[in-house]
């Protein structure tokens, strides 16, 4: 049986892709080298061709990966492959926004819960996200910090040792992401209670999100942010 939304003490969040809109962020930086080049581009192909390259036994951190990622997808795309356009498409993160709910939701939430960031980009990247978000985390999570990348369990491991450290444990935690893959099937192994936040509820396919081997029903499910604030409100009245 779940555990209502009052009974957690965290909250932990994927921020990419969950909080922080990054296929709109490789679309816009993506579209705006297409249109310097004088070619058009397909943003779901892109997207479609980015998830295969970033997935590969080659890649680096994130968002330091995208410099690779962009020299590989480039061809493909008609576009011009020039590491300067693949740094171009690294640094755009510094500039992503936050889906429209996120900010006002993630401080709504922060009156109830400690807000926890795991991310798989490295702080420097974080850092602006965080920013972009009102800077509503308690701690963060990064790839630099735990030295691997979600779905990986040590991952989640850090995070879970540093809740004991405060005297509490993971079922104290709601983890909330959008990723089937990265977040969502490993937190159920985990032992976590999830709320899966469907951001592509009116598009098909995956994205730039790489397809989970197994669909896993989560605790909770919104498609916003909103959703998931407005729940807990609900709950709490």
């Amino acid at each position: 049986m779940r555990k209502s939304l009052p009974e957690f003490k965290y909250m932990t969040f994927d921020v990419v892709g969950t909080l922080i809109d990054f296929e709109g962020g490789l679309k816009k930086c993506l579209d705006g080298i297409a249109a310097e080049a004088g070619v058009a581009i397909d943003g779901e192909k892109a997207l479609s061709l980015y998830r295969a390259a970033r997935y590969s036994k080659d890649a680096d951190l994130f968002p330091d990966d995208l410099v690779r990622v962009y020299l590989e997808i480039a061809p493909k795309l008609g576009l011009p492959a020039d590491r300067r356009y693949g740094e171009r498409l690294r640094d755009s993160a510094r500039h992503w926004k936050a889906f429209a709910d996120s900010a006002g939701a993630l401080a709504r939430l922060a009156k109830d819960y400690r807000l926890v960031a795991m991310t798989n980009a490295r702080r420097w990247a974080f850092d602006f996200f965080a920013k972009e978000l009102g800077n509503p985390f308690y701690v963060a999570f990064t790839a630099d910090d735990t030295g691997t990348e979600k779905p990986d369990p040590v991952f989640f491991e850090k995070v879970f040792d540093f809740i004991a450290s405060e005297g509490n444990s993971k079922d104290d935690v709601l983890h909330v992401a959008q990723s089937q893959y990265h977040d969502i099937g490993i937190s159920r192994k985990l032992g976590l209670t999830n709320c899966w936040i469907e951001r592509r509820h009116a598009q098909k396919g995956y994205g730039g999100t790489i397809e989970p081997a197994e669909f896993t029903k989560p605790d909770y499910h919104f498609t916003s942010m909103a959703g998931l604030a407005d729940a807990v409100a609900a709950a709490r009245s």
